[in-house]
């Protein structure tokens, strides 16, 4: 037994010592020698067998009957450390310490809550969506006058990615709601990249040209789909606002980007590198996501309740259960309901004014204002630059209203009034021969759309707040209709535009119109009360 203190009585000089332990321990306290957060920290400097003893102090101290296994087991430990000089043993504690530090928090993203991880890799993946969809509208000057184009065939190649984009909408959101909006947009971003790469190649190539263009439209058509299935089972309510904001405000991101890298790419390597380099950004970024797809998957299995959607099936899901899936989505009733057709009509009139200003300002500008290829690009930045901003003050206002009590149908109404009547008023007064000087225009233009992106509180949330379960498919329905005018839209404003050489008629009276009449459909017949459309007959 005096062996034992003398043994004891070393072991607890040379611990106190230690920086690695607190020194609050002393031989006199009645808490066990050695505690569970320190046995982690040893797993480093002792071999196996003092491990085991370790491991076996630590569950012995727990249970009193068992005191005569922790004397034993104690001076076992002691004698050990005791044989182990103190600069070694101080060394070998902050070397495994350090490393456990550097370990621990690499990558930098390792500890940030799981939800931001997802969302801002999605919100990633849309900027450079709308890098590929904006590369084409810089780059259309040059290659038009490369290969002859008129403002028809010109308008025709735009509106090539709208067709893909809109057959992909119900299939991306039901691919969604099987597999996960992980999975579906991974797969997105591959397709449209790897087909951006290609333009070049087939430029020469009409059919070939319009292929690709179609790819990627395919590719790009299914990520609102995914991404509003990744919201819709992890953000909650009073969240939702803000979540879609950041994520589908990557896309104004994307508008700025590719608008100010495209120019100077175009001047100093040729049109050809815009869509080589853009197409590597995605490759690159379906490469990275697959670090973080697990965290993307934790996610997503810890976000959902018993209560709430079931969880997407992999990739080995059989046909059979396919076509039952598809087979049980209500689609009578989501027709049969005034609120999905007041979203469809919606969409329909808010992408067209969106689309037909994406693909035809940097023209209009370089036109009608007599702008420089360079100068046109950095003019177009304003709306999409100045959208971010919008965004992210429609969100909180959103978020804050719906907090404090405000029905959330009328908030989306509210929000969604504001993105149409605002660029209806503006486009009216840029119509209009008001002898404004060229900067006027332009500010009247950027802010008009730039309140639009209040949608992105209004239409955008109100499928999530319906029915988080089929969020998805709604959505798809809804982007289906929506990317008709991608298609009819700008290739009509081409057309129009060879016919009467007015941009007031071409570009700015149909999404006027349009905006005004889904005004009216919205504060008429939208809705965001929870539907529960599967239990309707």
């Amino acid at each position: 037994m005096a062996k034992f203190i003398s043994l004891r009585a070393a072991a607890d000089n040379n611990i106190n010592r230690s920086c690695f332990f607190p020194h609050t321990i002393t031989t006199t306290t009645p808490t066990p020698f050695l505690k569970k957060s320190s046995l982690q920290r040893f797993h480093f400097h002792f071999p196996p067998s003092n491990l085991v003893r370790l491991r076996t102090l630590s569950s012995t101290t727990q249970h009193q009957h068992q005191q005569h296994h922790v004397k034993d087991t104690h001076t076992a430990t002691t004698v050990s450390m005791s044989k182990l000089p103190l600069e070694q043993h101080q060394t070998h504690v902050s070397d495994s310490h350090n490393l456990s530090h550097d370990v621990g928090n690499w990558p930098p993203w390792k500890n940030f809550p799981q939800r931001y991880k997802l969302i801002a890799t999605t919100s990633l993946a849309f900027v450079i969506c709308n890098m590929d969809k904006v590369n084409l509208s810089v780059a259309i000057i040059p290659i038009s006058h490369q290969f002859g184009w008129n403002s028809s065939t010109a308008g025709l190649v735009q509106s090539s990615f709208f067709w893909g984009y809109a057959l992909s909408q119900l299939p991306g959101g039901w691919l969604a709601k099987i597999f996960g909006g992980s999975k579906v947009l991974q797969v997105g971003v591959l397709v449209w990249s790897v087909a951006t790469a290609f333009v070049p190649i087939l430029a020469g190539y009409m059919p070939g040209l319009l292929f690709s263009r179609i790819l990627v439209g395919i590719g790009e058509g299914v990520s609102p789909s995914a991404a509003t299935d990744l919201i819709a089972r992890t953000i909650p309510t009073e969240e939702r606002s803000r979540a879609v904001a950041f994520v589908f405000g990557g896309l104004s991101v994307g508008s700025v980007m590719g608008l100010l890298l495209a120019p100077p790419l175009i001047q100093n390597l040729g049109w050809e590198s815009v869509f080589y380099i853009f197409g590597f950004l995605g490759v690159a970024w379906f490469l990275g996501f697959q670090v973080v797809e697990g965290d993307a998957t934790q996610l997503t299995a810890e976000s959902l309740s018993p209560a709430q959607v079931t969880m997407p099936k992999s990739w080995k899901t059989s046909l059979n259960e396919m076509n039952g899936s598809l087979q049980d989505v209500p689609w009578k009733a989501f027709f049969q309901s005034r609120a999905v057709w007041a979203m469809i009509y919606a969409h329909f009139c808010g992408s067209w004014g969106h689309y037909t200003c994406l693909s035809w300002l940097p023209t209009f500008f370089s036109e009608e204002l007599n702008l420089n290829l360079t100068e046109a690009a950095w003019v177009s930045i304003l709306p999409p630059l100045a959208s971010i901003m919008v965004t992210s003050i429609a969100s909180q206002l959103a978020d804050n209203l719906i907090s404090r009590g405000v029905e959330t149908t009328k908030v989306r109404k509210i929000c969604q009034s504001i993105a149409f009547l605002s660029p209806a008023l503006c486009m009216t007064l840029s119509s209009l021969d008001l002898g404004l000087p060229h900067w006027e225009v332009v500010g009247i233009l950027t802010g008009g759309l730039a309140l639009s992106s209040f949608a992105l509180s209004g239409l955008y949330c109100t499928h999530q707040d319906m029915s988080p379960e089929y969020a998805s498919i709604l959505l798809g329905i809804t982007n289906t209709v929506g990317a008709i005018p991608g298609i009819v839209g700008v290739a009509l404003t081409g057309y129009l535009l060879d016919l009467t050489h007015s941009w007031s008629v071409s570009l700015f009276a149909p999404s006027i119109f349009l905006y005004l009449t889904g005004t009216v459909v919205w504060l008429v017949f939208a809705s965001s009360k929870p539907q529960s459309f599967s239990k309707r007959n």
